[in-house]
């Protein structure tokens, strides 16, 4: 009975665990999701568009608990450098993903 009680124990305890590795990997999966569709939309602009002036635009979306932002660069006359950063706070920890493209004509 002893036996069987600790190898519970152990497996409850990796249940907690998968459980929260699962919370994180959704959450990343989202933020991922996000970056990506505002990346392509600022992709899609017209090089001209004022948003693709240089500059840092914070809080570009606020979509549940994550905020988007991102800085635009002009490299050249026909090229801006795009990094797009989706942030959010798990359990008190602060985490965010970037995503990068350059833009041409």
């Amino acid at each position: 009975m002893i036996i069987l009680a600790i190898g519970i124990l152990a497996i409850a305890g990796m249940q907690i665990t998968s459980i929260r590795g699962t919370s994180f990997s959704n959450s990343l999966s989202q933020a991922s999701v996000l970056a990506q569709n505002r990346l392509e939309f600022l992709k899609g602009l017209p090089l001209g568009d004022n948003r693709l002036d240089t500059n840092n635009y914070p809080n570009d979306i606020i979509a549940g608990a994550f905020t988007g932002s991102y800085q635009a660069t002009r490299i050249a006359l026909n090229h801006v450098q795009i990094v797009y950063t989706v942030s959010w706070v798990e359990k008190g920890i602060p985490h965010s993903v970037s995503f990068r493209t350059i833009k041409a004509r």
